[in-house]
């Protein structure tokens, strides 16, 4: 099971957690800008951490980030199979050291990235949408680069050790997605070439290689 974290804070903005599901097999969404906590991992094959209108170092305002901070570290400790998406991809990064800033420029728009050789990307081109104004300035303890945009050097990060990718970029966006948001500058961008939603299945299946890898590893310690 894949859960999903909702972090939108304003609830006319909460569609984006509902596009991500479409691409997922069993899942589970929980609302940590309500919640908050620690949610029960039982069962959990893999995190998929979502986006905001607010930013990480809001977090004198909104208490729930500093939790999930340390969701996230919990995460990487249990080598538990996590993304984060645009927020997420922030969250992340900060709560293992890096840096985030608000460049004060909204991006609304699709984008070319330089996409590393990683199982992430497997299927994607390097057309992305991307809506934003933050970004990772330096990524965390243990997080390399695994993609780049012209204007964004850390795009897209991975953990050395630890089952973990973030990106800047929202793979669950489409042309269908376009109208429900008021973000974007331009109604008639093309996603014609654009295959970001890729993304989202191939963490799904890369969770579960993962979860039947460790499961396999646990039986032979035990035989």
């Amino acid at each position: 099971m894949i859960l999903v974290l909702e972090n939108e804070v304003d609830l006319d903005e909460r569609y984006l957690v509902d596009e991500i599901t479409r691409y997922l097999p069993e899942h589970e969404v929980y609302d940590y800008a309500r919640e908050g906590g620690q949610p029960d991992l039982t069962g959990v094959e893999g995190v998929i951490i979502g986006g905001s209108t607010a930013g990480v170092y809001d977090a004198d305002r909104h208490v729930w980030m500093r939790e999930q901070k340390r969701l996230v570290r919990e995460l990487v400790d249990r080598r538990i199979p996590t993304l984060g998406v645009c927020f997420g991809h922030q969250i992340v990064n900060a709560a293992l050291g890096g840096a985030v800033e608000d460049t004060g420029k909204r991006r609304a728009h699709l984008v070319r990235a330089e996409l590393g050789d990683d199982p992430l990307f497997d299927g994607v081109t390097d057309t992305v949408p991307v809506l934003h104004s933050d970004r990772v300035t330096d990524a965390g303890d243990g997080m390399r680069v695994i993609g780049t945009a012209g204007y964004y050097d850390a795009f897209a990060t991975r953990h050395t050790d630890a089952p973990v990718w973030t990106v800047q970029f929202h793979p669950e966006f489409t042309p269908r997605v376009k109208h429900l948001g008021n973000g974007w500058t331009d109604n008639h961008l093309s996603f014609e070439g654009s295959t970001a939603t890729r993304t989202l299945r191939n963490f799904a299946r890369l969770a579960r290689e993962t979860t039947d890898s460790s499961y396999r590893t646990a039986l032979t310690r035990t035989d």
